[in-house]
């Protein structure tokens, strides 16, 4: 994207404040993960979760948020996702099963899980751990294809449209506007 795509505007504000926003709404709590280089640019008011830059790869963010808060499960969201909405979400939530070890949104045209909408359990994330010190993968997607999860099948596919390339913003802006 040649920028940080929390950063990017697609719906009047920084994304990361969108999706923070929208999950306030579903969740008990919300943190933002970041890198230390990011913490000065958040916004009072948004609670964060530093990355503990323990782990490679989006498993650091996941793994720095499971070590914060270890007695919970994390709906785990990325700030890519610009069609990402809360009827989406909550379906999400409402087809959770706890007893998996995570329920995650079903991509079917990658035909696989998509770790970055999420909802990890506290067993799958030691599942996790056990998965990185046993293995050289570092995918979060390769461990829910390895692992007991609930897929959800999103009623509008597009929620899980990623936005990486200058093009793609141009895209979403141009949908949104329709």
């Amino acid at each position: 994207m040649g920028e940080d795509k929390g950063l990017v505007d697609y719906h009047g504000l920084p994304q990361r404040e969108y999706l923070y926003q929208l999950l306030k709404g579903l969740c008990d709590d919300v943190f933002l993960s970041v890198q230390e280089k990011q913490l000065d640019e958040v916004p009072s008011g948004l609670k964060t979760i530093l990355d503990q830059d323990k782990f490679k790869g989006p498993f650091n963010g996941i793994l720095s948020a499971y070590e914060a808060h270890k007695d919970v499960a994390w709906l785990v969201l990325a700030c890519d996702l610009p069609f990402m909405n809360s009827e989406a979400l909550q379906h999400l939530i409402e087809l959770r099963n706890p007893k998996k070890d995570a329920t995650a949104f079903f991509n079917q045209e990658m035909g696989q899980p998509e770790p970055l909408a999420c909802i990890w359990e506290t067993n799958g994330l030691e599942k996790a751990l056990k998965f990185l010190e046993d293995s050289n993968n570092r995918s979060p997607k390769i461990f829910l294809m390895n692992t007991d999860i609930e897929l959800v099948k999103p009623k509008d596919e597009q929620v899980l449209f990623n936005a990486n390339l200058p093009s793609d913003h141009d895209f979403v802006k141009k949908k949104l506007a329709e």
